[in-house]
């Protein structure tokens, strides 16, 4: 009878921890999809900012305004399911349409004096700014989660489960050094 409790209870440790393993997951696995909507929300906001400059180019040229208004359309979008290819896609996308948008503002010296102009820019350096700071939380979230996930004993449960490691952003030489407007 004793041996029965005795195994009965440790059945019963047993399934707690796996409930307390699984709920721990589980909550890690949130903060880093949390934090990768941090990112995409910070992603948007750039986008929107670029918006409103090509609003701003449409005074100066009209085609200008509207290739670029096709790139916009064209983008992905970006949300807490996002991968970290999915953020990198969009970030090639961004570039390419700022460098356009780039050209057209060299075209146009009054254009790049405009107020407007200058503010958004202004805009968009702190939205940069965000998703640099948005994609370091993201990877120490990965890093804590990761950690979790591939830890002894933890390991066999997580497999088990269907967890699996998160991809880290990486560094790049464009990340490394920031975009300058001037």
């Amino acid at each position: 009878m004793v041996v029965l409790y005795v195994i009965l209870g440790v059945v019963v440790l047993l399934l707690l921890w796996l409930m307390t393993s699984y709920n721990k997951l589980v909550r890690l696995r949130e903060m880093v999809k949390n934090a990768m909507g941090q990112i995409a929300a910070n992603v948007e906001s750039r986008w929107d900012a670029l918006k409103s400059l090509i609003d701003a180019t449409k005074k100066y040229s009209e085609h200008e305004a509207e290739t670029l208004e096709k790139v916009v359309q064209a983008r992905g979008s970006v949300n807490s399911s996002s991968t970290v290819k999915d953020i990198e896609a969009d970030d090639n996308m961004f570039t390419q349409a700022l460098s356009r948008l780039a050209v057209v503002v060299e075209a146009y010296p009054d254009l790049k004096a405009n107020d407007l102009y200058l503010n958004t820019m202004d805009k968009i350096d702190e939205y940069e700014q965000d998703v640099k700071n948005s994609r370091m939380i993201y990877n120490d979230m990965v890093t804590k989660f990761n950690r979790v996930v591939l830890v002894f004993p933890m390991v066999l449960i997580s497999r088990m489960l269907g967890f699996s490691e998160y991809e880290y952003f990486k560094n790049t030489e464009s990340k490394t050094n920031p975009p300058s407007w001037d």
